[in-house]
């Protein structure tokens, strides 16, 4: 995504990725954690309503989940769970190009994105996209569970070994972590809850990105606390988990330089 103004409005690079992850697991094929806009936004642009000029979203099909995932070399019905941190547009836009899989989410999200009680919530939530997965698809998750590295309410994903829907509320009314294992320890994919990470190291983040983190929280209050959780738990003795924000332009390009270094 590129909004209008770009760095002067964000910071550098200027531009938004919308960041998901694929996971390749041993015995429920594969996984993604977000999809971000879909073949169908693409499609038609109109799908996503008054929030695409404020977004300024490059419209390539080649970007999308499902021909990213063909990129790699698998068929995209080798997608058989999808697992979403949240329910807005640019990360849940794609959930209609794989009409097979299992898509998780936390209960007050889908209720959330049903509604659309605010204005605020009829532009971020599109029924398109809500529309797009079937109901015997969807696998609504509840908040209550047991405390996980530090973190409260984490639920296990039945059936999906090694991941963890961790609620991180306030960007949305069921905003969620996604928690996922690898030989290389828990990744925790914060979706929305921090936008960039060096908020998660007490560094100031740009203006601009602080705003439009303030601005889309529909509980500004508790996103700010949730923030506060995070940073203090990533800081705290002995954490062994590695966050990754959505939105943050280095992330990527960190864990594939981690990744890297460990190969070699």
């Amino acid at each position: 995504m590129c909004p209008p103004l770009g760095r002067w409005a964000i910071g550098a690079p200027g531009r938004l990725p919308a960041h998901c992850l694929l996971v390749e697991t041993p015995r429920s094929g594969l996984v993604l954690v977000d999809t971000a806009l879909g073949l169908g936004d693409i499609a038609d642009p109109r799908r996503l309503g008054p929030s695409r000029a404020m977004l300024g979203a490059v419209l390539d099909p080649a970007e999308t989940a499902l021909r990213q995932v063909e990129a790699l070399g698998f068929s995209p019905s080798d997608v058989r769970h999808i697992v979403l941190t949240h329910l807005d547009l640019d990360h849940a836009g794609g959930v209609g190009d794989f009409p097979w899989a299992d898509v998780h989410v936390l209960a007050a999200e889908h209720d959330a994105a049903r509604a659309r009680r605010t204005l605020a919530e009829r532009s971020r939530y599109r029924p398109a996209h809500v529309d797009a997965v079937p109901e015997g698809r969807w696998r609504l998750h509840s908040t209550d569970g047991e405390a996980w590295m530090g973190l409260p309410a984490a639920r296990e994903l039945a059936g999906l070994e090694g991941f963890a829907l961790v609620p991180l509320v306030g960007h949305t009314r069921g905003h969620a972590g996604v928690a996922v294992h690898s030989d290389r320890g828990w990744l925790l994919h914060v979706g929305d809850a921090v936008m960039h990470g060096d908020a998660l190291l007490g560094r100031r983040i740009h203006p601009g990105l602080a705003a439009f983190q303030w601005a889309s929280a529909v509980e500004r209050c508790v996103a700010r606390q949730t923030r506060d959780t995070i940073a203090r738990w990533l800081a705290g003795p002995g954490a062994s988990v590695r966050a990754f924000c959505a939105h943050d332009a280095g992330a990527l390009a960190a864990l594939q330089a981690e990744a890297t270094a460990t190969r070699q």
